[in-house]
């Protein structure tokens, strides 16, 4: 009987043994093993159709893939696409398999309009300190239900919250009150240990040190393709703007050059691109017809070799239709400044110049011209316009010696495509006397 006794406690020790150390080494094995990754997506300038569909497929990957979560970082003015093509992804972010998370920032990025929006369909949200979301607008109404940003949706209408007023008013769903997370990091970390539905996340570790928590360090990190990085830039507006404007001046330079050149082929992948750009932008139609025709303005002048009226009313076209080309608001002032300082240097220097260079040579077949009388067709004092033979030209006479509309002159000598005339009578020095 003792016998018994003893070899049952023999068999609940060693039970309780393997139970304990097994119970240790498979809780080692858990701690041990990797965590799934966290996805980390930058979402930053307008949301168009190039990043509306990288978002879609970074949620497609992250399902796939086997993330835990999919990490957004935003930093955008808003959305140049359709309402309903934002509310089509916010549902697609709240259905998504996998926790979908938005963090603005770094420090100084915005999320406006729709794209902020978005803020209301992911499962967890944060701001970094110095960020800034609002200007929303009419919320958006997805199938899966309304967006809603705690007791600031009248608020994120037409102003703007930063991290510590969206999180004091529940727009945020994680954070502190004193300012958010600062960096991507922090904003990893704030992530571990959120339940979102059946899911607990776990995203950090402890440091080194012990007295701290960090990433755990299986972070993904995407970003656009090298063709949708460049169609994406494209739709900005400062590169958007410059494209159309460098486009549109150098076509008018090839205009009034022999043959088709390099400046031409640029000119027109330029314009091709800054199109493209405008297109996915908030442009005004009727701004940005006025950019246009303000180089055809321009281009009349050019020709005579002179800035002139026409110069004046195209410059004027060109900088009204710069500064409101855009629905909301106009485009920076670095590039604006480009555009304009550019526009003014080539066509009140550069091109009058190229064009009386490219003119002043071959005047080989214009010597009949000398000593031709002709027709004023307007006033000649000292610059104007004269009739010989079958054409107009661009005239210049001596300022002692005015010419009227409708008086008879004479052709004294070519310069370019200028005629330099005197009167037919009384010229300051007569031609015959040469």
């Amino acid at each position: 009987m003792r016998r018994l006794v003893t070899a049952t406690k023999l068999i609940l020790t060693a039970a309780v043994v393997v139970t304990t150390f097994g119970a240790g080494y498979a809780h080692a094995q858990t701690s041990d093993a990797p965590t799934p990754p966290v996805d980390v997506l930058q979402v930053s300038g307008y949301l168009d159709r190039i990043l509306v569909g990288e978002i879609r497929h970074a949620i497609a990957r992250a399902e796939n893939d086997g993330a835990q979560a999919l990490l957004l970082q935003m930093n955008s003015k808003g959305a140049v696409v359709a309402p309903a093509e934002v509310a089509e992804l916010a549902d697609q972010i709240r259905a998504s398999k996998v926790p979908v998370a938005i963090w603005v920032g770094p420090s100084g990025a915005t999320a406006y309009g729709a794209a902020g929006q978005l803020l209301g369909a992911a499962a967890i949200s944060g701001m970094a300190p110095g960020s800034k979301i609002g200007r929303f607008g009419a919320l958006l109404t997805p199938t899966s239900g309304p967006l809603a940003f705690g007791q600031a949706d009248a608020r994120l209408a037409q102003g703007t919250l930063n991290a510590q007023d969206a999180r004091a008013a529940g727009a945020l769903k994680v954070g502190n009150d004193s300012g958010g997370t600062a960096v991507l990091g922090e904003m990893i970390v704030a992530l571990d240990g959120v339940k979102v539905g059946a899911t607990e996340l776990h995203t950090a570790k402890l440091n080194k040190a012990g007295n701290g928590r960090q990433p755990s360090g299986n972070v993904r990190f995407a970003k656009l393709g090298l063709v949708n990085q460049m169609m994406h830039t494209f739709a900005s507006k400062p590169v958007a703007y410059l494209l159309m404007v460098i486009g549109l001046g150098l076509l008018v330079f090839e205009f009034f050059t022999a043959g088709i050149g390099i400046a031409g082929v640029i000119g027109a992948a330029c314009l091709i691109f800054g199109c493209y750009g405008l297109a996915a932008l908030p442009t005004r139609g009727w701004a940005l017809g006025l950019l246009i025709a303000s180089f055809v303005a321009l281009a009349v002048d050019v020709q005579t070799g002179v800035p002139r009226a026409w110069t004046a009313i195209g410059i004027a076209a060109f900088i009204i239709g710069s500064v409101l080309l855009f629905h909301d608001g106009r485009v920076a002032w670095p590039a604006l400044l480009t555009g304009i300082g550019g526009l003014l240097l080539t066509f009140l220097s550069g091109m009058p110049s190229m064009v009386r260079t490219r003119f002043a040579t071959p005047t080989i077949g214009r010597e009949w011209m000398i000593g031709e009388i002709g027709v004023a067709v307007a006033d000649i004092n000292p610059e104007g316009t004269a009739l010989v033979g079958q054409g107009q030209w661009r005239a210049l006479t001596n300022r002692a010696t005015p010419i009227k509309s409708g008086e008879r002159l004479r052709v004294v000598a070519i310069d370019g495509v200028t005629l330099e005339v005197e009167p037919e009578v009384g010229a300051a020095k007569d031609h015959r006397e040469r």
